[in-house]
């Protein structure tokens, strides 16, 4: 991961066909927070509501999941995620990192149903913790870097 900035705004992505978590962070303390759910049948519909979110927000960069096999080799979604990223770097001009993104559904299913959130609540939910997990997973390999 290269870049210069230490600080400042990142917004991270768990990208769906239907619905797009977001979550927030500051690249100096590293600390992730699931922020809303897109709910966009249309990939310029999501992208407009994305203008919105960097309109508010300033990020210094995005963070988009990149889903694959348990195995790690690539998907449909792969493609449609890699293929995501690319529009957003190109209509936003903001450097997009892409971010493995295995068992983040899963585990934020799991963190919601620990903290005593099901149903309805918890898929309404789930997408927005899904994109903290890959923003905290993206903090923390720059740690370790």
């Amino acid at each position: 991961m290269s870049f210069v900035d230490t600080h400042g705004t990142v917004l991270a992505f768990d990208l769906g066909l239907r619905r797009t978590g977001v979550a927030s962070g500051e690249l100096s303390i590293g600390v992730a927070h699931p922020l809303t759910v897109i709910q966009a049948d249309s990939t310029e519909a999501r992208l407009a509501a994305i203008a919105k979110l960097l309109s508010e927000w300033q990020p210094v960069l995005l963070v988009l999941g990149l889903p694959t096999h348990a195995d790690g080799s690539e998907h449909e979604m792969t493609r449609v995620a890699k293929n995501f990223a690319r529009k957003l770097e190109s209509r936003f001009h903001l450097p997009v990192f892409l971010v493995d993104e295995r068992h983040t559904s899963t585990a934020a299913e799991s963190e919601l149903h620990e903290r005593g959130i099901h149903g309805k609540k918890n898929k309404a939910l789930a997408d927005a913790v899904a994109a903290q997990l890959i923003l905290q997973g993206f903090f923390d390999a720059r740690l370790i870097a």
